[in-house]
């Protein structure tokens, strides 16, 4: 089944241009100019994955995001005509899982979509070799669902946090570095900023942890890495 993608842009040649070039890749698209749109759109349609403008009138791309990931949401691929790495990592640290700095190749954007969308693939199959629930003390990971439990609560998380999460704590006490968890989670096609796990893990011990500047759960071993206790 075709992925369906949805694009937000409100620049009419730069949306038709992308629109096309995913058409012609074989994927559902459907395009919005603005916020609102976008999110209507997005809670009907309930995309694999949404091309985003940082830059769009009255409600911006990182506000949208924010509001998208709100219930665990879709893969994002962020658009911006800068390229400052505190733009990247403000755009990584509301949900986005790439980012592409304008002017972009059109057939890059292709690639990169094809890239997150095949990373979800792959965990996804994955998964289904493995126990789809983990249990660790207040916490539980059901992998099947992508569901995520603390106190029996539910955790909402974006759908990077969640694959960042699995892969620590489906073998808890491993030690993986920033490079292992960069290939593992966003793929050998990423080409984001080396920050982004860094910054996914504090949002992940936000959420997890009773005290996130004393983390039990996911611990830092220093000028390695990190590792998830449990």
């Amino acid at each position: 089944m075709a992925a369906t993608i949805l694009v937000v842009e409100d620049e009419e040649p730069i949306l038709n241009l992308v629109v096309a070039y995913l058409k012609a890749d074989g994927f559902v698209v459907h395009a919005a100019r603005d916020g609102a749109s976008a999110l209507a759109l997005a809670q009907t349609l309930r995309p694999d994955l949404v091309v985003l403008d940082l830059l769009l009138p009255g409600m911006d791309g990182l506000e949208i995001c924010r509001r998208l990931q709100h219930d665990g949401g879709p893969y994002v691929l962020m658009l911006t005509a800068r390229a400052e790495e505190v733009d990247k990592v403000v755009g990584l640290s509301v949900g986005a899982d790439d980012y592409l700095t304008k002017p972009f190749s059109p057939r890059e954007l292709v690639a990169r979509v094809k890239a997150i969308l095949r990373r979800r693939r792959h965990i996804s199959v994955a998964s289904l070799s493995e126990s789809t629930l983990l249990t660790f003390r207040d916490l539980q990971i059901d992998v099947a669902r992508r569901e995520v439990q603390r106190h029996g609560v539910p955790v909402t998380l974006t759908a990077r946090e969640f694959d960042l999460l699995h892969t620590l704590a489906a073998m808890p006490g491993r030690v993986f570095t920033r490079e292992q968890l960069l290939e593992r989670v966003w793929g050998h096609d990423f080409d984001g900023v080396d920050r982004v796990v860094d910054v996914h893990i504090s949002l992940l011990r936000r959420k997890l942890e009773d005290d996130p500047a004393e983390p039990t759960l996911i611990q830092t071993v220093r000028g390695v890495g990190y590792k998830f206790t449990g």
